[in-house]
């Protein structure tokens, strides 16, 4: 059962799909939040995601989307469930991180729930250290935000 990791763009049904489990997922599991997850008709055109497949089927996704000169944001990393624990989230991750020296950015944040513990420890474990929450997030309590450079 090999990996294999293909590019795609927002507007790729596929990545809209794996978009809206992610954001049906997140609203599940934050139900006594108040935290709205709506599921754009159209996510920025400017991220670059990265889709991984396993047996032919697309089992999980991950964004990068540029921030500021240098600086990039991971986005919408998600695997679906019956494919965790198998590594899917650190590849998807190390190839954004490759995709992200390949654009010249040295830098990469990304925001999680604290509720969040499974992203939290591969953030943590992937090298990436706990920043104050920025940009939209910065008045968000239930949200973390990490940073790593590249």
């Amino acid at each position: 059962m090999v990996l294999e990791l293909t590019r795609a763009g927002a507007t790729d049904p596929l990545v809209m799909e794996l978009c809206a489990a992610q954001q049906a997922e997140l609203a599940s599991r934050e139900q006594d939040r108040d935290i709205v997850h709506d599921v754009p008709k159209r996510l920025d055109p400017r991220i670059a995601f990265v889709v991984a497949w396993r047996d032919g089927a697309a089992v999980g996704c991950a964004g990068l989307q540029p921030l500021e000169p240098g600086v990039g944001e991971v986005k919408r990393m998600y695997v679906r469930p019956a494919h965790r624990g198998r590594g899917v989230s650190r590849a998807l991750l190390a190839e954004i991180e490759r995709l992200a020296r390949e654009d010249g950015l040295n830098a990469l944040r990304l925001e999680t729930g604290r509720i969040f513990t499974e992203a939290v420890g591969l953030y943590t474990s992937s090298g990436y250290a706990s920043i104050p929450r920025f940009g939209a997030y910065a008045d968000l309590p239930e949200s973390v935000c990490f940073e790593k450079t590249l």
